[in-house]
């Protein structure tokens, strides 16, 4: 999470927020919001009044798009920053005159990070959908991937394995996990004296991410000559002790981290403990600003950082700041993470995708695809510039590597500016 570029022109809209009927606070305690009403039930297209012709979710006066969202589960937090900032941005845009004479309507469905409730939710979102400007977890995606491109459903997932490549309806944002590793790796071998010979470890989840991001680390350590020391965890596991033991056993000399901010924390924290001081590097779904009132801060502030295509909410370009500045008017003293302007920019994309749909006067779900896939630079600064044309490869290349800061706004800076490693320039991506 927390890896999507933007687009100059739109973050621009400077303007009050308007209620709708969508209602984040409700969502934010697991509740479902909006009835999805957003017309288009079938799959044919109508010319409307204005002689734009429509599809599903698309009336004379309404664009329905759809979260699918985690607001229960392990990424509840980013669930909630994510969707808060969705709505923010729809509010915007809806307080400037809508787009192409329509209002937005954004409905939620929390599906808890459980695969089951995540296809009975599209199943019951996705014929009343424009697009789905948010679904969080791959293995949620992947289950749904023949239906999401059958139903030409523009998607854009808050998920970056490589498995979910190959589908012109999906949208994988930035760079993909076996992307962020290469540059991470290479980024221990320049920055962390990491060298030829040397043993890594990776701690890892089990499925499409912890698999995408190991492939991405046996990669770069197989060009570098270095040794992968692989420990494969659960999503339920909490306690990393046996895994810390096993990394320090095998005399690693730093570990990447491929799980979520619950098992980074434990990981880190014991590591150091034990006394295993190495520097750790995640993938961008490892760290949360959350983890720093923990009793693993102290470790995490040490040598941790983390590598994504997202820009942190503590840049200082006139973009962000406005779109602090607006979250933190809208909603007070809510945390403020990278799923901030992650959610941000997805809505951005699905609005790209309708205004350039209205130009050509087709809001159908081919429509909105051929309008989306037309964008080449899509970019600025909220992330690194993606290439949406193609949908076999990633959008982008090009990583940060963030430390975590106490001071620092979203708990994290730029230790590195976004670039893209050697090794990653002609990484073969596998797809599907």
């Amino acid at each position: 999470m927390g890896k999507i570029g933007t687009h100059a022109g739109v973050a621009a809209l400077a303007l009050l927020s308007l209620a709708v009927a969508t209602s984040v606070a409700g969502c934010a305690s697991g509740k479902a919001t909006g009835d999805g009403g957003g017309g288009g039930g079938g799959t044919g297209a109508a010319a409307g009044a204005d002689g734009v012709k429509t599809g599903p979710g698309v009336t004379d006066t309404t664009i329905t798009v759809s979260a699918l969202t985690d607001l229960t589960g392990p990424y509840a937090s980013f669930g909630k920053s994510q969707t808060q900032a969705q709505q923010l941005y729809f509010d915007q845009v809806n307080a400037g005159g809508g787009v192409c004479g329509r209002k937005y309507e954004l409905v939620v469905r929390d599906h808890g990070y459980d695969t089951q409730k995540a296809v009975a939710a599209y199943t019951e979102i996705a014929p009343r959908s424009a697009a789905i400007a948010q679904f969080i977890g791959s293995p949620m995606i992947t289950a749904l991937k023949q239906r999401i491109d059958g139903d030409k459903l523009l998607t854009i997932p808050m998920a970056w394995a490589t498995t979910l490549l190959g589908s012109r309806a999906i949208q994988v944002t930035g760079t993909t996990y076996d992307v962020d590793m290469i540059n991470a790796v290479e980024f221990l071998t320049k920055e962390k004296g990491i060298k030829s010979g040397d043993k890594i470890g990776h701690l890892y989840f089990e499925g499409d991410y912890g698999e995408s991001s190991l492939n991405g680390s046996k990669y770069a350590a197989d060009k570098l000559g270095l040794k992968i020391v692989e420990q494969k965890i659960k999503a339920t596991d909490q306690d990393m002790s046996a895994q810390v033991a096993a990394f320090k056993a095998a005399g690693v000399k730093a570990v990447l981290v491929s799980v979520g901010p619950r098992q980074t924390a434990s990981l880190v924290g014991v590591s150091l403990a034990k006394g295993m001081d190495v520097p750790f590097v995640g993938s961008n779904s490892a760290y949360s600003p959350q983890l720093l009132a923990t009793p693993a801060g102290p470790a995490l502030l040490k040598d941790f950082y983390y590598v994504s295509a997202g820009t942190p909410v503590s840049a200082k370009n006139p973009a962000m700041q406005k779109l602090v500045a607006d979250y933190q008017a809208k909603y007070p003293g809510e945390t403020l993470d990278s799923g901030v302007p992650t959610g941000w920019s997805a809505a951005m994309i699905v609005d790209e995708a309708m205004r350039k749909g209205c130009e050509a006067k087709d809001l159908t779900r081919e429509g909105v695809l051929n309008a989306h896939r037309s964008q080449a630079n899509f970019g600025g600064d909220l992330g690194t510039p993606m290439n949406f044309t193609f949908f076999d490869k990633p959008a982008s290349r090009s990583s940060y590597v963030l430390k975590p800061d106490k001071a620092a706004l979203g708990g994290a800076v730029v230790f590195r500016e976004a670039e893209v490693s050697e090794l990653a320039k002609d990484y073969p991506v596998p797809v599907g």
